[in-house]
């Protein structure tokens, strides 16, 4: 085994317990400095007491939200989505605009912020980071954070999976680059990629070619070799199974020994939130060891958010993963690849690989995770998302003229208007119709809801919740929102 600074192997006597205070400069671990920080999150707790609830702006904050979003627009070249800029406070799933507004927040930066905002534990760890020597770490000259944040991952992915080593970056698109350069290298520059329609892999030159939304790669010189194949069809059941495994020997039969890797979301996140059942992706994973194609599981948006701390885990599919990929709660974003995959040396390396606090806050949130009964039949993420499914359906059946039938891009009917798996939450009102979707969600942001859409046709409303922090309860005034927006769409 080659590993040099570049990346970072696992030892086989992880630990899977924190490691007391190693992690930690030594001015965060002094009695003076830990009263400092408790003052400070005392008055945090304090502060953040009075959001409860969404509410409208402050009439005395509006011009200079307004100067802000000015400036905003004219550096960046367009407006933004949603006229947001935050307050840097918040509680929880709720947080504070600018102009004094009060919103549950259900997108998170797309899915960045699992524990929410202002959460005192992440905080803390933000403040221990601070007192650190530098505060941005590399590849060449790292602290222990690296190693101790690359431990817990290849810990939990190594139980049911073949992973045992880490690459760690500052971004899910360079996590993935990474990923196909290793895939590249394992299989002697093989140019092509398999990968599902309707995939979504990054914004970069080479991710936005692969990516199946042809919006995303307007104007770029095609330069990526894609076969795309068709995902799951819940219509076709197990003929899906038969249709995508004809799809990929054809695909193998045409172009032996020419794909460095089946990039395959395990749980499809632009796409739709869409969820394949154990057997569907089983047999393509089987197909692709069988000839010799490294399995990638893009787990960027999915990771953390099902029964299991991995997707691909939770599926039972851990022993064909070669090589995964994961990102946003985690803060740092890292690929992790198994032994038969350890690339030479040179081919993974950096001048940045994440920011300190990135690090701590990290650590703790994948500590938290672990360690805090998220997990499991009856863990919080399952319980969170029978609240979601409660709401939802409750809507579905008191309010139908919200739901009129959707159609696919067969000209089929979709069943089921209430979707997603764990924390990757879905619901398709008005008929799944791309402009009425966008009207709604800007209704819905006046309102206190902040959410996002998913899929191709039909699109749907997507809910990435803080599930470090929510509770189900609290779905009920987020419904209690869309609902009320929806009767302003009429």
């Amino acid at each position: 085994m080659t590993a040099g600074p570049s990346h970072v192997a696992a030892s086989k006597h992880a630990s899977h317990a924190p490691h007391g205070l190693s992690h930690l400069p030594h001015l965060a671990t002094l009695p003076a400095v830990r009263s400092a920080i408790d003052t400070i999150l005392a008055e945090l707790r304090r502060t953040q007491a009075s959001i409860t609830d969404a509410r409208p702006a402050d009439s005395s904050k509006v011009e200079s939200h307004a100067s802000w979003l000015k400036r905003n627009n004219e550096l960046r070249g367009r407006a933004t989505m949603y006229p947001y800029v935050g307050a840097g406070i918040g509680n929880g799933a709720l947080v504070q605009l600018a102009d004094g507004s009060v919103k549950w927040d259900m997108i998170n930066g797309i899915g960045v912020n699992m524990f929410g905002h202002s959460d005192s534990r992440m905080v803390e760890a933000a403040l221990e980071s601070a007192l650190s020597d530098v505060c941005m770490q590399g590849h060449l000259q790292h602290n222990v954070d690296i190693l101790e944040i690359a431990e817990i991952l290849t810990a939990q992915a190594s139980r049911t999976s073949r992973l045992r080593h880490c690459f760690v970056t500052n971004s899910g698109c360079m996590a993935n680059e990474n990923a196909l350069k290793i895939c590249q290298q394992k299989t002697k520059g093989a140019p092509r990629i398999i990968a599902f329609a309707d995939c979504f892999m990054g914004r970069s030159t080479t991710m936005s070619q692969i990516g199946d939304t042809a919006a995303y790669r307007q104007g770029l010189v095609q330069n990526i070799l894609v076969d795309y194949m068709p995902f799951y069809d819940p219509n076709l059941g197990a003929r899906s199974t038969d249709i995508a495994m004809w799809h990929l020997k054809q695909l193998i039969d045409r172009y032996p020994k020419q794909h460095s890797c089946f990039i395959m979301e395990v749980v499809q996140g632009e796409g739709g939130f869409n969820v394949a059942p154990r057997e569907f992706l089983e047999s393509l994973m089987r197909l692709c060891r069988d000839a010799s194609i490294p399995v990638w599981a893009d787990e960027i948006q999915s990771f953390g958010r099902t029964e299991n701390m991995f997707a691909f885990e939770t599926l039972g599919l851990g022993e064909y993963i070669d090589v995964a990929t994961v990102g946003k709660l985690t803060q740092i974003c890292a690929c992790l690849f198994t032994e038969d995959l350890n690339p030479a040396p040179g081919l993974l390396a950096g001048t940045f690989s994440s920011s300190t606090s990135a690090y701590h806050v990290g650590r703790r949130a994948l500590e938290v995770l672990r360690d805090g009964g998220y997990y499991g039949a009856n863990g919080r993420i399952a319980h969170l998302n029978k609240a979601f499914r409660a709401c939802a359906e409750d809507l579905v059946r008191r309010r139908p003229e919200f739901f009129p039938p959707v159609i696919d891009g067969f000209g089929r009917p979709v069943q089921a208007v209430v979707g997603g798996i764990g924390a990757m939450m879905r619901l398709t009102p008005l008929g799944g119709k791309k402009d009425a979707l966008t009207a709604l969600l800007k209704i819905m942001f006046e309102e206190g809801v902040i959410a996002l859409t998913c899929g191709h046709g039909p699109y749907h409303l997507r809910l990435l919740p803080p599930f470090g922090v929510m509770q189900p309860e609290q779905f009920k005034p987020v419904f209690a929102i869309i609902e009320r927006s929806l009767e302003k769409m009429k």
